[in-house]
């Protein structure tokens, strides 16, 4: 099998590119083409320091900056590439890298993360946080999205089987495409989180500060609980927002290296998280390291959280739905008077469920079957 794996661009080491990454582990002499690669040449280990064919985006001016502001030319870009010489051509796809153009002898697998967010349901709240809702910007931006749509809609016939990286993603899928898809959770370095069982007297978030992960709706509710002390790790576009909106319980940290992550992971006694995600790795490294997660009940927290105690599975955490700090202030304080206090063991094995081995077998087990079926009966 000659296998081609397309990933919308290579700029950063975040979600898709952990999964891309055990996606090589599983076909290692599969090529990756990419609508730009501007991953440095001291970090490229996880794509095993493989060559990338690149767009003609690549060299536009500017591109490694404001890649994003070509987004108009990306679904041209992708279908310039020439991909005729693989069996299996795999899509790694939240934009337009399902857009490739292949034959009906390949087979094409899409491992989408999510159909285009801020093309289709969070448009309206990316146009808002963008400031491109009124004037003739916004509604260039509204007619390129619309554009863009069309696009998306029509490339989706020409994936032969969809994989969610979660049933929230599945159920997005099938309200954008009509198309059912499996679900394959994406891989989380639980080996990289120790587990430990004496907790401190601090709450922790982690995340790139941007508006829709929430943090500074985190750092307001403990406004209201000046007795409770929170630590932030992470820095983005709202840090010094954020930082105007903390008081003296409140410690930002910045940007800080996966063993100090770590090593306050393990020692919080719960991890905040108030965004709706897709997936969401923090939530399950937070567990792996034994800490209970206080969530946004919505998105993919609700699959990677146990909220009570169910046949099987042990209670990892509590959930609060809706955005607020009243919300988030009434979980901290049910969490705190827990009859039942929740375990650190039972924190790192449901973490277990996530791991990379367990990717690995089912992403390459899917991959292999339906390829044979493909081969045998020239459709899926």
């Amino acid at each position: 099998m000659r296998i081609a794996i397309v990933h919308d661009w290579l700029v950063t080491y975040a979600g898709a590119e952990r999964v891309l990454e055990k996606m090589l582990v599983c076909f290692p002499k599969a090529e990756i083409f990419s609508i730009v690669d501007f991953i440095s040449p001291d970090n490229r280990k996880f794509i095993a320091d493989k060559h990338v064919a690149t767009s003609f985006i690549q060299g536009l001016p500017k591109a490694k900056l404001h890649y994003r502001n070509y987004l108009p030319l990306m679904p041209l870009a992708v279908e310039q590439f020439d991909l005729s010489d693989f069996d299996i051509v795999i899509s790694s796809s939240h934009a337009v890298a399902k857009g490739v153009l292949t034959g009906p002898d390949q087979l094409h697998i899409c491992m989408c993360y999510s159909p285009i967010r801020y093309a289709w349901d969070l448009q309206h709240q990316y146009l808002e946080e963008s400031g491109l809702t009124t004037g003739v910007k916004g509604w260039l931006a509204k007619y390129i999205l619309h554009r863009i749509r069309i696009w998306d809609l029509r490339t989706a016939n020409g994936v032969d089987v969809f994989i969610a990286i979660s049933s929230f993603i599945s159920r997005r899928i099938w309200k954008v495409y009509r198309r059912t898809s499996i679900v394959i959770y994406p891989p989380v370095d639980v080996d990289s989180f120790d587990i430990c069982n004496d907790k401190e007297d601090f709450y922790l978030t982690a995340s790139r500060m941007v508006p829709y992960k929430k943090i500074g709706l985190i750092v307001e509710s403990f406004k209201e609980m000046p007795n409770k002390k929170l630590i932030v790790i992470g820095d983005g576009p709202d840090f010094e927002k954020i930082k105007l909106l903390s008081g003296p319980n409140v410690t930002l940290l910045g940007f800080q290296s996966l063993d100090i992550l770590s090593m306050y992971m393990k020692k919080s006694k719960a991890f905040i998280f108030a965004a709706e995600e897709d997936f969401g790795i923090t939530p399950l490294e937070a567990q792996a390291s034994g800490t209970p997660v206080i969530a946004y009940g919505k998105g993919g927290a609700l699959e990677t959280i146990v909220g009570e105690n169910i046949e099987g599975r042990k209670r990892t955490g509590v959930f609060f739905y809706h955005q607020t700090t009243e919300a988030i202030v009434a979980a901290i304080n049910e969490f705190e008077v827990l009859p039942d206090k929740i375990s650190p063991a039972d924190c790192r094995n449901n973490a277990m469920r996530f791991s990379p081995k367990r990717f690995c077998d089912e992403f390459k087990g899917y991959v292999e079957e339906v390829y044979q079926k493909f081969i045998r009966n020239g459709h899926i």
